[in-house]
């Protein structure tokens, strides 16, 4: 990168985003204040799947990140195939009973695009992945060989070694902070306390209340959040490598022997109280549970050990929010579903444009001016 104006970044969010563009920034020379409403991974982060995929159909732009994505993944897993927070062991989906051709024609799409993909019989499934029980499947599977899984927190607080060894200043408990402007330019960020932290550029990178934070901006970006929730189960003995995309629970493997499951049916279920909190009823959780129970070879009893419920980030267009926001230079923000999969490399190209002022052409369609 070349050298430039820009030395002093602070950033807004504890998240993978926040967190990965923070350590590419100090990595290149760049002093960075990071500031968290609460804890490091306390949002999204601390509550998703993070299955590292590009699986299924979306526009072409986007499937190329996410590939790049996977691709950064995949250097950091070669470093240390030993992480048990990072593996790469391929992802399996089915649909329900009677969508057989939709199957199907997921695969020809994938297909098509050169991504790794194998139609299988319930019978193959056990020459390709271990741990599953095939009588799940009504009809057929897709499994993608090149997918695979992070523990985000855990990568958060790999991350967040070199942060901290790279001079990186932390600022934890912030409360909702928000972006001060001078001149029509981001110049910093101040704390719900009033504490201000003076910037030459600004990053908002926290999930689903990034909207929020940029709309006293005179910034419109639209939000499609939904509620959602990750349960982590207590350790069981399962022979389980790949992550389960299936029509009742979303499964992958988690340190320490247990599993991460969420999905989507139970969202009606999940109350928000007016403190900003949620709630949902433990039979429904108990519920997912046995779901994911049914994927498993042997069914052994899954019990869950804690719960998180929460925003998904997800704009609404569905599609990434990442860059400079032409109404308010100096200020970036990075806004997307599939965090996990994008965390890393949008922290290296973010961290590129903050510091060059050069526009990254793998974010050319991704960029905020498109609501204006």
């Amino acid at each position: 990168m070349s050298s430039t104006a820009t030395k002093h970044v602070a950033i807004i969010g504890g998240g993978i985003l926040g967190v990965s563009t923070a350590v590419h920034l100090l990595r290149e020379g760049a002093s960075v204040t990071l500031l968290t409403e609460r804890g490091l991974a306390s949002e999204a982060t601390g509550r998703s799947l993070s299955w590292l995929n590009s699986a299924g159909e979306r526009s072409t732009p986007y499937h190329q990140l996410r590939l790049a994505g996977v691709d950064r993944y995949r250097t950091l897993f070669a470093s240390d195939p030993s992480r048990e927070w990072l593996q790469f062991a391929g992802g399996l989906m089915w649909n329900a009973a009677g969508q057989q051709e939709a199957t199907e024609a997921r695969h020809a799409y994938e297909k098509s695009i050169g991504y790794d993909s194998k139609l299988l019989m319930p019978g193959e499934i056990a020459g390709v992945t271990s741990g599953i029980d095939a009588g799940a499947v009504p009809e057929n599977a897709i499994f993608n060989p090149g997918e695979g899984w992070v523990s985000l927190p855990d990568l958060v607080d790999f991350l967040m070694e070199e942060f901290h060894g790279l001079g990186g200043k932390l600022v934890l408990n912030a409360g909702k902070s928000s972006v001060v402007v001078a001149d029509g330019r981001a110049v910093g960020v101040e704390t719900a306390a009033g504490e201000t932290y003076d910037a030459d550029a600004v990053l908002v990178a926290c999930g689903a209340a990034t909207p929020a934070v940029v709309a006293p901006l005179g910034v419109e970006i639209p939000n499609g959040s939904p509620v959602s929730m990750l349960v982590l189960t207590k350790p069981v003995e399962h022979d389980v490598r790949a992550v389960m995309n299936t029509p009742r629970a979303a499964v992958r493997p988690n340190p320490g022997s247990t599993f991460a499951l969420d999905h989507d049916w139970y969202e009606e279920s999940i109350t928000e109280h007016g403190d900003g909190s949620f709630s949902i009823p433990d039979d429904v959780v108990n519920e997912l549970a046995d779901e994911a129970s049914k994927l498993i070879a042997g069914n052994p009893e899954l019990k869950p050990a804690s719960w998180k419920i929460g925003y998904k980030p997800i704009p609404g267009d569905g599609e990434p929010v990442l860059g400079e926001l032409g109404q308010v230079p100096g200020c970036f923000v990075a806004f997307t579903h599939s965090g996990a999969t994008l965390g890393l490399v949008v922290g290296e190209l973010l961290a590129g444009e903050i510091l060059t002022g050069d526009k990254h052409p793998m974010l050319a369609t991704f960029r905020p001016a498109r609501f204006s």
